[in-house]
C-alpha cells in the first residue's frame, strides 16, 4: 500500500525521517497505512491492482476479502507519532454513530506501543464513580482529578472500547488498529490554540457516550513480552477485529486462513514469499492466500475480522 499521511497540530517529522514516507512538513502526526476511508483512501502500490484505491478493490473484488458481509472495508490501520499531547477524547459505539453521525461506524480501537520515553504515560479511563460526578468534574474543569493516567512502555497493548476516555501523550509512537471511522469527540484540549482559536470541543456528545464507571486497567492492557518468535500470536479478539503480533527471526511459516490479513512492518527488514519488505511497509494478504513464508529480522502487527 501507498499510505495517506495526515498533518496534525501535535505531529512531528519522525514518520518521514524514520519511516521514509514521502510527506513534507514537521506536523505529520498520522500515517493511515491501510485505509479505505473517504478522508484517506490508500492506493495499491504494486501488483495487478497497482494504482487502484483500496475502496475500489473492496467494491470490485469482494472475493479478495472472503466475501464479507460489510458495506465497507471494516478496519483502519495507522501509525501515530505524537510529538505533543493529543486532546483527551472518547468515541461512540456503532449505534450512537449511526444515529448521530450520518451512518458512520463507531470506533473501537487498540494501540500497540511501538516506542515511548522512559516513564511515559497515557490517558486511559477516568476516576468518576457516577454520571453525576462525571458531569460535575467536567463542568468545574477538574481535569487532574478526573483523568486516569497510567504508565506505559514499549510493547504494551491497550484495548480502547467505545466510551473509554483516552489520549496519547507526547513522544509516543503507536500502531493503531481501529474500525473504519473518523468519529472522535474531544472532551478537553488543554486550552490550546490553532490559528488563534481553541479547537472545537464536543462536551455533550462526550458525556452521552462515556462509560461510567471506567473499566479497570486489567481489562484494557496487556504486555507482549516473551511471545514466541516466528508465530502468529493473537493479542486480542473482539467482534470488531482480531489483532496479532509476529516477530520474524530467521523464518516463519503460517497459513493465511482468514478473510484477509492487514499487515504492518513495525521494525526491521525481510521478505514475504520472496517480496522485500521493510519498516513502514503495509500490505494485505487476501483470502485463500494459503501458506505464507516470511524471512528476515522484523516485527509486524496483523489484523483481520471475523467472518
Amino acid at each position: 500500500m501507498t499510505p495517506v499521511c495526515v498533518h496534525n497540530i501535535w505531529g512531528g517529522s519522525k514518520l518521514r525521517e524514520e519511516f521514509g514516507y514521502a510527506v513534507e512538513g514537521n506536523d505529520v502526526g498520522e500515517c493511515w497505512g491501510i485505509s479505505a476511508h473517504p478522508e484517506g483512501d490508500g492506493t495499491i502500490r504494486s501488483g495487478v491492482y497497482e494504482g487502484k484505491k483500496l475502496s475500489e478493490i473492496w467494491q470490485e473484488h469482494p472475493e479478495l476479502f472472503g466475501n464479507l458481509p460489510y458495506d465497507r472495508y471494516p478496519l483502519l490501520t495507522k501509525i501515530i507519532d505524537a510529538q505533543d499531547d493529543l486532546s483527551i477524547q472518547v468515541h461512540p459505539d456503532d449505534a450512537y454513530a449511526m444515529e448521530k453521525e450520518n451512518g458512520s461506524l463507531g470506533k473501537t480501537e487498540c494501540w500497540y506501543i511501538m516506542d515511548c520515553p522512559e516513564g511515559a504515560t497515557l490517558v486511559i479511563g477516568h476516576n468518576a464513580r457516577t454520571e453525576e460526578e462525571l458531569k460535575t468534574m467536567v463542568a468545574e474543569g477538574k481535569w487532574k482529578d478526573l483523568i486516569r493516567e497510567i504508565p506505559i512502555r514499549k510493547g504494551d497493548f491497550i484495548q480502547i472500547d467505545p466510551g473509554t476516555v483516552h489520549a496519547i501523550k507526547a513522544h509516543t509512537l503507536i500502531l493503531e488498529t481501529q474500525q473504519n471511522s473518523a468519529i472522535t469527540y474531544r472532551l478537553y484540549d488543554y486550552g490550546r490554540l490553532q490559528n488563534g482559536k481553541e479547537r472545537e470541543l464536543h462536551i455533550d456528545k462526550s458525556l452521552d457516550v462515556i462509560t461510567v464507571p471506567a473499566k479497570g486497567m486489567e481489562d484494557c492492557m496487556k504486555s507482549t513480552d516473551n511471545l514466541p518468535e516466528n508465530a502468529l500470536n493473537l493479542m486480542y479478539a473482539c467482534e470488531k477485529y482480531n489483532v496479532f503480533k509476529l516477530d520474524v527471526k530467521g523464518s516463519a511459516t503460517f497459513e493465511q486462513k482468514y478473510p484477509f490479513l492487514a499487515a504492518s512492518v513495525l521494525e526491521g527488514t525481510g521478505s514475504v514469499d520472496g517480496k522485500a519488505v521493510r519498516k513502514g511497509d503495509h500490505f494485505i494478504l487476501s483470502a485463500d492466500y494459503g501458506n505464507v513464508e516470511m524471512s528476515g529480522d522484523m516485527s509486524l502487527i496483523l489484523s483481520t475480522v471475523e467472518e
